[in-house]
């Protein structure tokens, strides 16, 4: 196995550098699709978040209530602690277990794992092979949130700085992927990254 941690601030680009990996072999474990699993109906991450947040943050069929819990931990550190503190431990656990069925389909299986909170949760040290951030300006990101999500300025500007800055990012990055510009200018440092990948796993190039 070789494992990629990919992480990115939010409309950084880094869905784009993921599905391009996944064009190439890899398979994907992206912490976002489990954080949602981890709290469906029925799963103890959710009776949880229902015992700390109460049934405010429920909806009528007893499934989260994202928008809802959202505006409960936005702007209060210690109700997003006990949130995260509930959710990343499921999240993990649900990786691991992924991470063992690709890994026992092909032992020699490159897995990307994206996390979008990688650097703010701590996990830069949990035994990644690479370390890939792609990066895009604060400008960018603000921009494709108000264009392509429907957010107004002030909350997507909110949205971006709440997360890690690019210099925490560097700071764990083995590989920086520029996605400011054009989209082929993207995929390109992807397939040279893939390039690097199976260079140093010993085997061929492109598909």
């Amino acid at each position: 196995m070789y494992l990629i941690g990919l992480t990115g601030g939010i409309a950084s680009g880094k869905s784009t550098v993921a599905r391009r990996l996944v064009q190439h072999g890899a398979v994907l474990v992206d912490a976002d699709v489990l954080a949602r699993k981890a709290v469906e109906p029925g799963t103890p991450a959710l009776a949880a978040i229902r015992e700390t947040f109460g049934d405010q943050v429920l909806r009528a069929d007893g499934s989260l209530d994202r928008e809802k819990l959202g505006a409960v931990i936005f702007h209060d550190d210690a109700a997003r602690d006990k949130l995260n503190a509930i959710v990343h431990p499921a999240v993990r656990e649900l990786g691991e277990k992924m991470k063992a069925e690709a890994v026992a389909a092909d032992p020699d299986v490159v897995i990307v794992h994206d996390i979008p909170l990688l650097v703010e949760a701590g996990r830069a040290g949990e035994g990644f092979d690479k370390i890939v951030v792609v990066e895009a300006p604060k400008k960018t990101r603000v921009a494709r949130l108000v264009e392509e999500r429907g957010l107004d300025p002030a909350h997507a500007v909110a949205r971006v700085e709440a997360q890690a800055s690019d210099e925490e990012r560097r700071a764990v990055a083995d590989v920086v992927i520029d996605a400011d510009g054009t989209l082929a200018h993207t995929m390109s440092q992807v397939d040279d990254l893939w390039l690097q990948i199976q260079a140093e796993r010993g085997v061929g190039g492109r598909p």
